[in-house]
C-alpha cells in the first residue's frame, strides 16, 4: 500500500507502518475515491488538495476500479476489508528473512579492514535468495547494537586504541614502622576492541609512575595500540585542548618510542573514554573492593595481591556476549597490536636551559658543559638515570654521564675554547684586576676561588657574582667582607653575600683564645661567686 501522507511519485506495493498510520492512509483512500467518483475532480487537483503524489492518487483509482468498487462504498466495507480488496498481495505477515549471528558480525567488524558491506556480501553468498538487502542488514545490526551494553555501542577496531586512567578510589598502604596509612594509586589500562584490562598499584600519580605504568601495560598486552587515550591529567598533558593538546615531553617521547599516538579525551566528556570508565569501575569492584579488608604494607605486596584479581577479571565471561576479555584479546587485539621495540623505554625528564657565559648548563643542581659556541642560546636537557644529553633544535650537542650531588662540574675538554679570552667578556686576569682595585683581601679571595676549582671557568660564576655585589655595596664593606670570608674559609659568593646582608663585615671577627668582655647583667654571677661558695663548703 502506498504511503499517501506525503507526496510520493513511486509506484508499487508498500507496507504500512503501525495501526495509526494504516488508518490515516485508509481515510485518505476514501477521500480520493469520494473526490474522483462523487465530485468528479481530476487526479491532479485531488493530489494537490490532499497533498499526496499524482502517481499515488492514480494508483488508488486504478486499484479500486480493478476491484469493481463504486461510490458510495458499501456500508459493510470497513478499512480492513477495503485494504484486502485493494492490496491483495500484501496480506499476511511478511516473510521473515534469515538473520546472521550479530555477535559474530560485531566481533568480525572489530578486525582491521573489515566493513559492514564486506560482511553483508559474505552473508548474501550464504543466503542469495532470501537474505536481507544491505540497507536492512545495516538497520538490523544497529537495532541489535542498541540492545547491548553501553560499552559495546562504540566500535573500536582491533589494536586501534588503548585507554589509560587512574582509579578514583585509592588503595590504603600501611607503613609498619610508623603506623602511617598513605593512599596508593591504582593505574588501569584497557584495550578498545577486547576490553582486556591491565592494573597495577603505584606509590603516587607522578610522571615516573605514569610512564612506568604505560610501559608495563604494553608489555602485558604484548604490543602497543595505534592510539593511546589518556585523561587530561597534568602528569601527561601540560595544556588540555581537543585540537592541539600540549603533551609532557617525556610522554611524547614514550609514544614515539612505541610508535603510538597520544590523543587525550575531551575534558568532562566521559563518553570519549567509555571503556576506560567501565574498566576502572571493574577494577574498583573486583580489585579494590575485594582487598578492602586486607592490610597491605608495601606496593610490592599490593601488586602481588592485585595480579590474580586482574587475571580473574580478564577470564570472566561477558554477560551479554560470548567469550571473555582474554579470548577476544587473543583473536582480535593481539594480532593487530604494534610489535614492541627491542629495548623498553628508558625514563627521561626534560628541562630547558640557557647556556651561560661559562658554557655549563645547570641540571638538578649540577653543571654540565656544552660547546662554548652555544653561549647565550636556548637548549633542551634530557636526563635519564645514567646520562645527561643536551640538544639544540633536536640535535644532540653534548652528552655526559649523570652525577648525583650538588655543585659538581662535569666538563668535556673539547668544549673549552682554545683562546678563552676571545669568547668570554670576563677572563681570570680581568676578574683579578678588578678585585685588586677593591682591595688585597678581595683579590686574594678571587684568586683562591679560581685556584681551588677544577677549572678556572668553574669559578667564573662566583667571581662575577662578587663583582656584581660591588654595585650594591661600597668597596670598603666588600673588602671587609672578603677579609672575614678568608678568615672563616667561606670561599664562595653565597658566603660573601650573607656576610654583607647580615652586616657581619662591620663587626670584629674574634680570634681563637681571645677573651671577650662580658657585659654586666643581674643573672651573671661571675667566677668569684663559685669561689666563695667552695670556701663556705669547706
Amino acid at each position: 500500500m502506498p504511503r499517501l501522507a506525503t507526496p510520493d511519485t513511486n509506484r508499487g506495493e508498500r507496507r504500512t507502518r503501525g495501526v495509526a498510520n494504516r488508518r490515516f492512509v485508509m481515510r485518505q483512500i476514501k477521500d480520493i475515491l469520494r473526490l474522483q467518483w462523487l465530485q468528479g475532480c481530476s487526479i491532479r487537483s485531488i493530489a494537490r488538495s490532499l497533498g499526496v503524489g499524482y502517481g499515488s492518487v492514480q494508483e488508488v483509482v486504478q486499484r479500486a476500479a480493478a476491484a469493481g468498487l463504486r461510490w458510495p462504498l458499501p456500508v459493510e466495507l470497513d478499512d480492513a476489508a477495503l485494504e484486502h480488496l485493494l492490496y491483495r498481495g500484501n496480506q499476511g505477515r511478511p516473510r521473515r528473512r534469515p538473520e546472521p549471528d550479530w555477535t559474530v558480525v560485531d566481533t568480525e567488524l572489530r578486525r582491521k579492514g573489515v566493513t559492514l558491506q564486506l560482511l553483508w556480501l559474505e552473508y548474501k553468498q550464504a543466503h542469495p535468495d532470501d537474505g536481507l538487502q544491505y540497507a536492512q542488514f545495516c538497520v538490523h545490526y544497529r537495532q541489535w547494537q542498541r540492545t547491548q551494553d553501553v560499552v559495546l555501542r562504540q566500535l573500536y577496531r582491533a589494536g586501534e586504541k588503548m585507554f589509560v586512567d587512574y582509579a578514583g578510589q585509592p588503595l590504603p598502604i600501611l607503613n609498619p614502622r610508623t603506623g602511617e596509612i598513605w593512599p596508593a594509586a591504582l593505574f588501569v589500562a584497557a584495550l578498545g576492541a577486547s576490553s582486556m584490562i591491565f592494573a597495577e598499584v603505584h606509590e603516587a600519580e607522578t610522571l615516573p609512575h605514569w610512564i612506568g605504568g604505560h610501559t608495563h601495560a604494553v608489555e602485558y598486552f604484548h604490543g602497543a595500540a595505534e592510539v593511546t587515550v589518556p585523561d587530561n591529567t597534568k602528569t601527561g598533558v601540560h595544556r588540555a585542548c581537543w585540537y592541539e593538546p600540549e603533551l609532557n615531553p617525556t610522554y611524547a617521547e614514550w609514544a614515539a618510542h612505541y610508535g603510538t599516538i597520544i590523543l587525550p579525551a575531551r575534558p568532562h566528556r566521559p563518553r570519549d573514554k567509555a571503556i576506560a570508565e567501565v574498566s576502572v569501575q571493574q577494577a574498583e569492584r573486583w580489585i579494590l573492593a575485594v582487598l578492602r579488608h586486607r592490610t597491605l604494607t608495601s606496593v610490592v605486596e599490593a601488586n602481588e595481591a592485585v595480579a590474580p584479581l586482574r587475571e580473574m577479571i580478564n577470564d570472566r565471561p561477558f554477560r551479554r556476549r560470548d567469550g571473555t576479555r582474554r579470548q577476544l584479546w587473543e583473536t582480535l587485539d593481539r594480532p593487530a597490536l604494534r610489535p614492541l621495540p627491542a629495548t623498553p623505554y628508558e625514563f627521561a625528564e626534560w628541562r630547558q636551559a640557557k647556556v651561560p657565559f661559562d658554557y655549563h648548563v645547570t641540571a638538578e643542581h649540577n653543571f654540565y658543559s656544552v660547546p662554548f659556541q652555544l653561549i647565550g642560546t636556548q637548549v633542551d636537557v634530557r636526563l635519564t638515570a645514567r646520562t645527561v644529553e643536551i640538544l639544540q633544535h633536536g640535535r644532540r650537542v653534548a652528552s655526559h654521564g649523570r652525577v648525583y650531588g650538588r655543585g659538581i662540574y662535569v666538563t668535556d675538554p673539547a668544549h673549552r675554547p682554545a683562546a678563552h679570552q676571545r669568547y668570554l667578556e670576563w677572563t681570570p686576569e680581568r676578574v683579578i684586576r678588578w678585585a685588586a682595585e677593591v682591595g688585597p683581601h678581595t683579590a686574594q679571595l678571587v684568586e683562591t676561588i679560581l685556584r681551588e676549582r677544577p677549572h678556572p671557568e668553574h669559578g667564573y660564576r662566583s667571581c662575577v657574582g662578587i663583582i656584581k655585589l660591588g654595585k650594591y655595596y661600597p668597596q670598603a664593606r666588600l673588602e671587609a667582607a672578603a677579609a672575614r670570608a678568608l678568615a672563616a674559609r667561606a670561599l664562595s659568593y653565597r658566603s660573601l653575600k650573607a656576610i654583607l646582608e647580615k652586616g657581619l663585615d662591620q663587626t670584629t671577627l674574634g680570634l681563637v683564645g681571645e677573651e671577650r668582655p662580658i657585659a654586666p647583667h643581674a643573672n651573671v654571677r661571675g667566677a668569684r661567686y663559685f669561689t666563695d661558695t667552695k670556701e663556705e663548703i669547706h
